[in-house]
């Protein structure tokens, strides 16, 4: 093979590499950040139908409250009612916190986030101060020999920050015994 060959065929493999490695990293940046988006809107709406039952089951209770300091009395069905409300209301504090989970995992998310942000910068990196090293003067064996140097130096880099790297963004279920409220 022709000098001119040999370091084309350098030159094409690194671009290849770069580029396949940023739109990897890139795609999976847009994933966690959909994944977090669909966690905080699944949160939102959750947090939202927990305090809407939450106030309206002590808006009954303060009807019921209301009754028997009027000097009413409440009927059998209202005392029963009044009777349940706490764990009713215990029950939508618990589907409350239990749904504030998100937290935990979209911190997961967004670190992941940064991490592969703050690895594709430091590969570009690698790439531009290397690169640096080529002027108009280098001569053909000298870029192949630098071109294979930035290629290890990257294929080290990308491994290094898959081994950092987590698939999975762990979430624990908190069970409606766990809180303890009233």
């Amino acid at each position: 093979m022709t000098r001119k060959k040999i370091l084309g065929s350098h030159v094409k493999r690194l671009l290849s590499g770069v580029s396949d490695h940023g739109k990897k990293h890139l795609t999976e940046v847009e994933t966690d950040l959909l994944q977090t988006h669909l966690l905080l809107q699944e949160a939102i709406d959750k947090l939202t139908s927990s305090f809407m039952a939450i106030h309206t089951a002590v808006g009954a209770q303060q009807d019921t409250i209301n009754l028997l300091l009027a000097g009413g009395t409440p009927s059998p069905e209202e005392s029963a009612r009044l009777s349940a409300m706490s764990g009713e209301i215990g029950a939508h504090v618990n589907t409350a916190i239990t749904s504030m989970q998100f937290q935990d995992m979209t911190s997961q998310l967004i670190d992941r986030t940064l991490k592969r942000v703050t690895g594709l910068r430091e590969f570009l990196g690698t790439l531009g101060a290397h690169g640096a090293d080529i002027v108009p003067e280098t001569g053909s064996e000298e870029i192949v020999e630098l071109l294979g140097k930035v290629s290890m130096a990257l294929a080290i880099q990308s491994l290094e920050l898959r081994s950092v790297l987590r698939k999975a963004v762990n979430q624990q279920h908190l069970e409606s015994g766990d809180i303890e409220l009233f």
